[in-house]
C-alpha cells in the first residue's frame, strides 16, 4: 500500500503544454506514472506527448477518469487551477507552482476545506511512491521502494533523505514534499499522519525548517500516538539569523519557538530521533530500527 499516489492513480497535468509542464510530464511518463492527459484551456481536442489535451479539468475527469492533478500554472492563475481541480472532483492535487500570492492561497484553501481533496504544496517537489508513481519534479532514480516514509518541507532535502535511506540499505514507501510557502494544503502533521496510518510504512523521516509551528504540532501528534512508529527528524536553517527569510517564503524566524534549536528541542522532547546533519539520516534510521538509537 502507499499514500496519496500509486500505480492506479490517473494523473493529469494542468499547464500541460507549457515548457515546465511538458518537461516534467515527460519525466513522469518515462518513470511509469499513469499520465492520462493534461489541461490547457483553448487547446482541448489536440494531443501532446501522445496524451489528450482537455480544455477543463472537469472534461479530463469525465473523459479520462482523472483523479490526481499536478499543477504547472503561473502564480497569478495557480489558485484558480487548484479550485478548478477540487471542483471537478480530483482527489489529490499537487501544486508545484512557487510564488502564488498569499491572498489567493487563503481563498483557495478556504474553498477546498470542505471538499474531499488533499492538496500538496504549493511550492513543493511533489509526491512519489517509488516504482509506482511520481507526481512531481523529483529525480525518480534516487527513490527505491521500501518501508520508510518521508515528509519534508525542503525539496532538495527530500532527495537527500531518500538517498541516505537507500544507501543505508532501506527504501521508501512514499515521500511527500509538503512545500515551503506560508500557506500550504497539507501541513507536516497531516502528512505524518497519513504515513502513521499506512500499514506498509514502518518508520518516518520528518524534515522541517525554521519558521512556523508545523514541526511542533507534528511532534505533539507523534507523541500522542504513543510513538507507534519511530521518527527520525532534521531541521534545516540552524545558522539562520532571526527576522531574515531563508530560501522558502515560510522560512523566517518570527518567535523563540521558530528557531531550528527550539524545534529540535521540541522534537526530542516528544520522542523523535533528531539528527544534527542530513548526512546522519540513513545511519540513524538503521540504528533506530535495530533498537540501538536514542533521541538524546
Amino acid at each position: 500500500m502507499s499514500v496519496l499516489v500509486n500505480k492506479d492513480s490517473k494523473v493529469i497535468v494542468q499547464g500541460f503544454t507549457g515548457s515546465e509542464g511538458s518537461f516534467h510530464a515527460q519525466q513522469m511518463i518515462e518513470y511509469g506514472t499513469n499520465v492520462v492527459g493534461g489541461v490547457t484551456p483553448g487547446k482541448g481536442g489536440s494531443t501532446h506527448l501522445d496524451r489528450p489535451v482537455f480544455n477543463t479539468v472537469a472534461e479530463a475527469v469525465q473523459k479520462a477518469g482523472a483523479n490526481v492533478s499536478i499543477i504547472f500554472v503561473p502564480p497569478a492563475f495557480a489558485a484558480d487551477a487548484i479550485m478548478e481541480a477540487a471542483d471537478a472532483g480530483i482527489e489529490v492535487i499537487v501544486a508545484i507552482t512557487e510564488g502564488i500570492p498569499v491572498k489567493d492561497m487563503v481563498a483557495a484553501k478556504n474553498y477546498i476545506k470542505n471538499k474531499p481533496v488533499t492538496l500538496i504544496g504549493p511550492n513543493c517537489p511533489g509526491v512519489i511512491t517509488p516504482g509506482e508513481a511520481k507526481v512531481g519534479i523529483m529525480p525518480g532514480f534516487v527513490f527505491k521502494p521500501g518501508r520508510i516514509g518521508i515528509v519534508s518541507k525542503s525539496g532538495t532535502l527530500t532527495y537527500e533523505a531518500a538517498d541516505q535511506i537507500v544507501k543505508a540499505g532501506l527504501g521508501i514507501s512514499t515521500a511527500i514534499g509538503i512545500g515551503g510557502d506560508p500557506i500550504i494544503g497539507t501541513p507536516t502533521k497531516n502528512a505524518v499522519e497519513l504515513l502513521m496510518e499506512d500499514p506498509e510504512t514502518d518508520a518516518i523521516v520528518m524534515i522541517g525548517e525554521i519558521g512556523g509551528n508545523y514541526e511542533a504540532v507534528a511532534a505533539e501528534y507523534i507523541r500522542a500516538t504513543g510513538n507507534k512508529k519511530p521518527v527520525v527528524g532534521f531541521i534545516a536553517g540552524q545558522t539562520a539569523p532571526a527576522g531574515r527569510r531563508m530560501g522558502h517564503a515560510g522560512a523566517i524566524i518570527g518567535g523563540a519557538d521558530d528557531t531550528a534549536a527550539a524545534k529540535m528541542r521540541i522534537m526530542r522532547e516528544n520522542g523523535i530521533h533528531v539528527v544534527d546533519s542530513p548526512a546522519e539520516i540513513g545511519e540513524t534510521m538503521v540504528r533506530v530500527l535495530q533498537g540501538e538509537a536514542t533521541n538524546a
